[in-house]
């Protein structure tokens, strides 16, 4: 019997390993022999802790939401009494949790299920026969020819025909030449990246290295952020196995093929997901972008042919060398061929990471996979491409995800990020915060981008402080589309992109913060004003203890006043009257 627990970044922050402490105290004092198997993330990030409990037959039973003291219950009723603790299951071999049953997991294929940091289990689950078999019995022309077959686009963005870079880099002129992975992921509510190499580590090594092979390249870098340490520490421990054991370094699998790969840490600059910056950051230069042509593939790392993909792009090469392209190209759509992998969150019951085929609706993945909006609220949009990305309306839930039907919406693909709002959410505020970012993470070398971004970012603060006036709009509008014209690299030319689909598609809601002076959704604090109805109020007083401007006051069991001019519009007596009561209301 084996326990399986995951300990990926959401677990361990969930509190798996104060699990995986009472798991090992258990079986000592039981004098059990039980392998426990540490695992990444298998999706469920909204259910962490996770525990697998997997028997002699290989059935799975799956846990959620274990704290410590439910591990005691576990063995002694399922492990030690053979009885599963049916109250704490999310799946088992006659249920599949729902948030599973609607993904198709190609790139996340062995996520939450390997040991990241067992080579062996990842060679048990058909882990480098991909890479074995390319470098043994295939030419490079015929790993490409595979590649666009499959019809991969490339999974950081801009979706790229994969095959078109690699082909071009095999036929750029020069003996040295490079792999980079793009796992430099910085947009809010994303961590695909993040959970494939902590997750999958090998996937991504033996894709980078297939990928060696047919462009010519000896040498591979893995660019990831200094934020992610478990992702780095689970990478550097899969590539010395993987050099341990022959698979990576000289003459691989005995075919005279020389791969070696190394890490770079970022500090972490959002302008370092776009090719040119990164590869400025890799030479140890400010990580700014600049005029293309020539592309990487021509001249990219010191002036080498240099191919880059992202995270999610070379974890699924493996599975296409060994299952065929035609089998990849098969699911998704005709021009969005294969799966996506997504990162669910804000106001969803079930966030996590999903990989879905290619095609699937909107409102599937974040009704039926999802499981709906937190406290049954309203839905109201889902920023997609994050903060170079747009928000996309309740009215067009059914557009199908693929590049194509996104970019019609105003918004992108990007690299993934899928994030929920519901009818508390202020669109305009939202605009204010994506922009905020990308402002504060422009690297300053386009004035278009610099100033026109700051200048956005003044009207949205001013609009949102109830300050805005007539005209504001259209200036907005027209500021953005200079910013999108005039900007050199892909963060200026996206950054409008959240004010523009929000105008686009909540125009009434800019209209009242600058003609009625009220936020719709009540979250912009100088729009609102709390007070207590009379009628409602009991006097309990228990706003007034716990306002923290002490600006409530009244008498025991008769109704209490907000002063106005000393409310800080912090909501608390909002959270905290007694439901029976609603006596506080806000408008």
């Amino acid at each position: 019997m084996i326990i399986r627990i995951g300990l990926g970044s959401c677990g361990i922050a969930a509190g798996a390993l104060k699990v995986k402490e009472s798991v090992e105290a258990e079986i000592e004092k039981r004098g059990l022999e039980l392998e426990v198997r540490p695992t990444g993330c298998i999706g469920m990030c909204h259910a962490e802790p996770l525990l697998d409990v997997i028997d002699k037959q290989n059935s799975v039973y799956t846990y959620g939401y274990v704290t410590p003291d439910m591990v005691k219950e576990i063995f002694d009723d399922h492990i030690v009494g053979g009885t599963p603790v049916a109250k704490y299951l999310l799946s088992s071999p006659d249920h599949t949790y729902d948030f599973l049953s609607g993904q198709k997991r190609i790139a996340l294929r062995n996520c939450g299920i390997i040991n990241p940091e067992q080579i062996q289990d990842y060679v048990d689950h058909g882990g480098y026969q991909a890479l074995k078999r390319v470098v043994t019995e295939m030419t490079p022309e015929e790993v490409i020819a595979e590649i666009k077959e499959s019809g991969l686009r490339g999974r950081g963005g801009a979706g790229f025909p994969t095959w078109f870079k690699w082909d071009a880099a095999r036929k750029s002129p020069g003996d040295v030449k490079y792999i980079v992975c793009n796992a430099d992921e910085g947009d809010p509510g994303a961590f695909m990246d993040r959970s494939l190499l902590e997750g999958d580590p090998h996937s991504v090594l033996e894709g980078m290295a297939i990928a060696g092979y047919a462009v010519g390249a000896k040498q591979g870098f893995i660019y990831c952020r200094a934020e992610y340490p478990l992702a780095i520490r689970r990478a550097e421990l899969a590539i010395k196995q993987a050099e341990e054991s022959g698979i990576l370094g000289k003459n691989i699998f005995g075919s005279g093929f020389d791969f070696e790969i190394s890490i770079k840490q970022g500090a972490g600059a959002f302008v370092c997901g776009e090719e040119t910056a990164l590869i400025a950051s890799l030479e140890g230069e400010r990580g700014m972008p600049r005029l293309k042509p020539p592309f990487p593939v021509q001249s990219g790392y010191w002036g080498r042919p240099t191919n880059i993909n992202n995270v999610e792009t070379y974890a699924n090469v493996p599975w296409i060398l060994a299952n065929g392209g035609k089998a990849f190209s098969a699911m998704g759509t005709t021009n969005s061929p294969g799966t996506k992998v997504f990162a669910l969150a804000g106001k969803i019951k079930q966030g996590g990471m999903v990989e879905i085929p290619m095609g699937l609706s909107l409102k599937e993945v974040i009704f039926n996979i999802g499981g709906g909006i937190k406290g049954d609220k309203k839905f109201k949009a889902v920023q997609m491409g994050g903060p170079s990305g747009g928000c996309i309306p309740e009215e067009l839930l059914d557009t199908p995800v693929d590049y194509e039907s996104i970019n019609q919406t105003g918004a992108i693909m990007g690299s993934g990020g899928m994030v929920v709002m519901d009818e508390t959410s202020c669109m305009v505020d939202i605009a204010r915060f994506f922009l905020e970012f990308t402002q504060s993470e422009s690297c300053g070398k386009c004035v278009q981008c610099r100033i026109g971004t700051k200048r956005m970012l003044e009207i949205l603060e001013r609009i949102c402080n109830g300050e805005g006036h007539e005209g504001d709009i259209e200036l907005l509008q027209e500021i953005a589309l200079k910013v999108k014209e005039g900007s050199l690299c892909g963060l200026g030319q996206s950054a409008p992109n959240p004010v523009l689909t929000t105008i686009r598609y909540f125009r009434n809601e800019y209209e009242a913060h600058i003609r009625d002076k009220k936020c719709p959704a009540k979250q912009c604090k100088p729009l609102v004003t709390y007070w207590i109805d009379p009628e409602k109020c009991h006097g309990c007083g228990i706003c007034a203890r716990k306002c923290p401007a002490k600006c409530i006051t009244g008498e025991k069991k008769k109704p209490h006043v907000i002063d106005q001019e000393l409310c800080l519009k912090c909501g608390t007596c909002f959270e905290v009257c007694p439901s029976k009561y609603q006596a506080v209301t806000v408008e």
